[in-house]
């Protein structure tokens, strides 16, 4: 059986795309409070794979999961695109007007802005996950609380769904990233045939125009920048690390253009070779 670590407790959105990327194969999650925390859990056991949020269409990128993939030693050997629908969900028996406040990891809790306003009277606390949230509520029978999760997560503690789809913008994907050490990224990670996008990670010589030479280069070989995010790095004033996504139809034309960046980039990491994923409603 798979190991998979997640953040989070059981019926979080990172547990419920596990299942969804393992779809058919019997698993079992790993729980962990916080992403350093399940960054060490992989380090110290290579058999686990990993399922880490990236990026979200309304939040945007999780910078600090960026930093922890690219001084890790683990490789990405697959994504998932996840609806991201929230429900707000309490103990049963309570109606929304019995209720004086609200629990969500604050993600959630901002992507639920609009609902939240048309219910001022609901104290918004913030907590370290949304199926926690779910869970504390149930386990404590917390009157007067309701948690903003998932609607897996309120059914699988018992909660009472008092509205769903309560999230302002419909068009709520997150992305994850399904990691594993590089021994088993080769056993497990997709065939050759099915590769078609990668994630690297470099800084660039401080130089005028060294960013768009390379972005010409990759444009040239017919590679696709599907995203690009730079973080600042720390005692180098005005310097950036790359984070860079890319699709392309052929491997071959893939290796050329790495080939054809190496000399003009430092610090090159590949950080996966993969199947880029649809969108899972």
């Amino acid at each position: 059986m798979k190991k998979v670590t997640i953040q989070g407790v059981a019926g979080c959105y990172h547990d419920a795309a596990a299942h969804l990327y393992f779809n058919g194969e019997e698993i079992q999650t790993v729980a962990c409070e916080t992403f350093p925390a399940m960054f060490e859990t992989l380090a110290n056991d290579a058999s686990l794979f990993g399922i880490m949020a990236i990026e979200n269409t309304i939040a945007g990128s999780l910078l600090q999961n960026h930093e922890l993939l690219r001084q890790s030693n683990l490789s990405i050997i697959g994504e998932l695109k996840l609806r991201i629908s929230h429900v707000i969900a309490s103990l049963p028996g309570q109606t929304i007007d019995e209720l004086s406040e609200v629990n969500s990891h604050p993600m959630a809790l901002m992507q639920c802005e609009q609902f939240l306003r048309r219910h001022p009277k609901l104290k918004i606390v913030e907590r370290l996950d949304t199926a926690g949230s779910a869970k504390e509520i149930a386990e404590g029978n917390l009157t007067g609380h309701a948690a903003v999760c998932g609607e897996y997560a309120a059914n699988l503690y018992g909660l009472n769904i008092l509205e769903k789809g309560i999230e302002t913008n419909k068009r709520n994907f997150t992305r994850f990233l399904i990691l594993a050490d590089p021994l088993l990224a080769a056993e497990y990670g997709p065939a050759e045939r099915d590769i078609n996008k990668a994630s690297i990670v470099f800084t660039t010589p401080h130089t005028q125009g060294a960013l768009s030479k390379i972005l010409t280069i990759l444009s040239f070989f017919d590679i696709n920048l599907s995203k690009i995010q730079s973080i600042p790095i720390i005692g180098r004033e005005w310097e950036y690390r790359f984070y860079v996504d890319f699709t392309f139809d052929s491997l071959v034309r893939y290796h050329q253009a790495m080939e054809a960046v190496r000399p003009l980039i430092k610090d090159l990491k590949v950080l996966g070779e993969y199947a880029e994923a649809q969108m899972t409603h």
